[in-house]
């Protein structure tokens, strides 16, 4: 048991040691400052994105909200073509359904064929 203590508060010092003598390095002198960061826009103006973005406003998804006695359904739409459905039980986590066929009926790759959508429920959000 001895012999573990020591070895742990070695592999200790050898990390906290090395932590130590990487702040005590001089800065070159050749080091460009970073340019200010602009103030964000107030709650009046409208962020305006850069126009080498090529952002298509018709891409931004409609969402249809249906409020139901036990779940509440949101449909997602782009371009009118529903893709994403959201099902929020009142009792349970959400899960999404999705529509794995394309515009001109092509099923996607990992599909089976069948064209009906497993639900997925979300692990984990960033």
């Amino acid at each position: 048991m001895r012999p573990v203590i020591i070895l742990f508060f070695c592999s200790n010092l050898v990390w906290i040691s090395s932590l130590v003598f990487a702040q005590n390095k001089p800065q070159p002198d050749n080091l460009i400052p970073l340019p200010e960061i602009p103030e964000p826009p107030s709650s009046g103006e409208e962020s305006v994105l850069p126009p080498e973005l090529g952002l298509d406003p018709s891409l931004e998804p409609e969402i249809t909200i249906h409020e139901g006695k036990d779940r509440t359904i949101e449909e997602y739409r782009v371009n009118g073509e529903l893709y994403m459905i959201k099902i929020t039980p009142r009792i349970g986590k959400p899960y999404y359904l999705l529509n794995r066929r394309s515009a001109a009926g092509i099923t996607h790759p990992g599909d089976m064929g069948s064209g009906v959508s497993v639900p997925m429920w979300e692990i984990y959000r960033f």
